[in-house]
Order: structure tokens, then C-alpha cells, then sequence
């Protein structure tokens, strides 16, 4: 998610959540009151930071999950997607897309737009 649209999303963030811990991911950051906030990546060049929606692990693994909401700003969210899934591949970690009814031909789009058909969104 932009960070323009998580103030909006708050329940779908919590709501996604709930479903990881339900699927055994641990030490849970978020940026929502109750959790620590995930650590944010500045680009080279520009004052813009990337920060991922989650961030948990699972089985020793990290794992970078990102919500995928329609956005109004669809060019920063694959800018987005492209960084973390290098950081998360630089650093043998994995990068997951979350994404929920009504939202899933936005996902797929903005997926093949950047050349990421590899990546199945989680759907809640």
C-alpha cells in the first residue's frame, strides 16, 4: 500500500494480520499501534522511503508482505514491488503480495505490468 492509503486501509491491514499469525508467522511489525514498525529503506538519490506494510517470520525465513489495494498512485506501488522483491531476493528472503476481493484484476495487472508473474497474491 501507498502510505497515502494506509490511513484508509486500516482494517484490511489488521484483518491480513490476523490471518498470517493464524498461519504461524511470528514477530509481527506493522505499522499499527501494538506492533513495532518494519524499517524503512531510503533510495539512493531522492528523500522517498519504502517501507514495507509487514513484516513477519516464518520457519527462520523473513518475510516482506505488501497489501495490494487499487491505488491512485498504481507507478509509486510498482516502484515499491520492484524494491522489495530485489531486497528481499538479495537477502534470501521472500516477498509476498496480499490482496483481497474486488481488487485481485488490479493485482494480476500490476503484476505483469512489472514483470512479476511469478508472484501468486495471497487472497483474504
Amino acid at each position: 500500500m501507498v502510505k497515502s492509503d494506509k490511513k484508509e486501509n486500516r482494517a484490511f491491514l489488521q484483518k491480513s494480520i490476523k490471518h498470517l499469525e493464524a498461519h504461524g508467522f511470528k514477530d509481527i511489525k506493522a505499522d499499527l499501534k501494538g506492533y513495532d514498525r518494519p524499517k524503512s529503506y531510503v533510495r539512493k538519490g531522492s528523500t522517498a522511503k519504502i517501507t514495507p506494510d509487514i513484516v513477519a517470520v516464518k520457519n527462520g525465513s523473513k518475510y516482506f508482505f505488501d497489501i495490494s489495494l487499487k491505488s491512485e498512485r498504481p507507478r509509486l506501488l510498482k516502484t515499491k514491488w520492484l524494491f522489495l522483491d530485489t531486497l528481499s531476493r538479495m537477502n534470501s528472503n521472500q516477498f509476498r503480495i496480499i490482496t483481497t476481493r474486488g481488487h485481485y484484476k488490479f493485482t494480476d495487472t500490476m503484476l505483469a505490468d512489472i514483470n512479476l508473474t511469478n508472484k501468486n497474491p495471497i487472497k483474504i
